[in-house]
């Protein structure tokens, strides 16, 4: 307690200079002094409080060269105490909101138990196997034994008419799916998305606060417009898009393929994208709003159809880059403000 006192006296004694004229050169001087607060401490490492880093994500917000200053740690941990800091707030609302209590977990014995008769018999269902279970004398609700077969290891039949499904049609195949995306005040932006099997390629995608079943019909016409539709189209069976969304579908004769509950996987095109999208921009970045999220999804994009190489193309790009055949000097590219660069011979 007795480190944090100078940090509050050095706070409140620099706000009422804060809105003068020399606006930037006090919060340059009022970030030096707190990071030599912090080198003070007695300690054989500095240590940051709590407080040091509300301070610095409370600079952050509202100073652009607060990385000029910071000496004390990189900038990269101020983004990542901002982003504890969203985790820690929706988890306080979850948390205060959830019921207290749960039921008691069945044994590893008896769920092993269960996902052998899931094995060995394929066609029984949950009151089949609750039965044979009471003949044992394992006293357990037929609700639980319902919930632990959808773990069961599944049949790799249906697995694989499937892949085969997606790899004999990707030329006539597209998926569109959601993700969220925390902004700076802890709000939640969802993200919409088409992409091509084909190609890779990302025909359509948006921004909204609070999507609707019609906002998202109005997307698929802006991403297949006139007689450019596929022929197949998968999405999962998301509550936001409700029944006017797989009837728009098949208004526009494309068939709907909706995929299994819980099951990701069957839509891995779509998923591969999203965690392509997250490591490459929004691990290192964080948006203030939609219009911003906007702007950066839209450089990425371009960056991701005209200069990043993938695996599934062959080491191509989804806009064909024509590979350098003549040799000279390389130079490179900035894209996406610095985090990635393209590299070219010079003429």
């Amino acid at each position: 307690m007795g480190a944090m006192f100078p940090t509050i006296r050095l706070c409140l004694g620099t706000v009422a200079r804060f809105f003068c004229k020399r606006r930037s050169l006090l919060l340059e001087n009022l970030a030096l002094r707190q990071q030599l607060t912090v080198f003070k401490r007695r300690h054989p490492r500095p240590r940051l409080n709590l407080l040091d880093k509300l301070f610095w994500i409370a600079a952050r917000k509202i100073w652009s060269d607060w990385k000029r200053s910071l000496v004390i740690v990189l900038p990269d941990t101020v983004v990542q105490w901002h982003r504890a800091g969203f985790k820690l707030y929706w988890t306080f609302l979850s948390e205060s909101w959830r019921p207290r209590g749960g039921r008691l977990r069945i044994s590893k014995d008896i769920r092993e138990l269960v996902f052998k008769m899931v094995a060995e018999n394929p066609t029984w269902g949950a009151p089949r196997i609750h039965g044979e279970l009471l003949m044992l004398g394992f006293v357990i609700s037929e609700r639980t034994i319902s919930r632990w077969m959808r773990r069961a290891h599944p049949n790799s039949e249906p697995a694989k008419r499937w892949l085969a499904f997606l790899r004999n049609h990707r030329e006539a195949i597209a998926a569109m799916d959601f993700f969220t995306v925390p902004t700076l005040t802890f709000g939640v932006l969802y993200c919409f998305f088409i992409i091509s099997h084909d190609r890779r390629r990302v025909l359509h995608f948006n921004v909204a606060e609070h999507p609707t079943s019609d906002w998202i019909v109005q997307q698929l016409r802006e991403a297949f417009p006139y007689d450019s539709t596929g022929k197949f189209l998968i999405f999962d069976r998301d509550a936001k898009y409700g029944a006017e969304v797989p009837a728009a579908v098949r208004s526009m004769r494309i068939c709907a393929v909706r995929t299994s509950f819980e099951s990701p996987w069957q839509n891995g095109i779509a998923e591969r994208w999203i965690g392509s999208c997250r490591r490459d921009l929004l691990d290192h970045v964080i948006p203030i709003n939609a219009r911003h999220l906007k702007r950066l999804l839209s450089d990425y994009v371009r960056y991701y159809h005209e200069d990043r190489t993938h695996l599934a193309l062959n080491k191509g790009t989804p806009n064909v880059r024509v590979p350098v055949v003549a040799r000279g000097r390389v130079i490179e590219q900035r894209r996406l403000g610095g985090l990635h660069h393209r590299y070219d011979c010079a003429a």
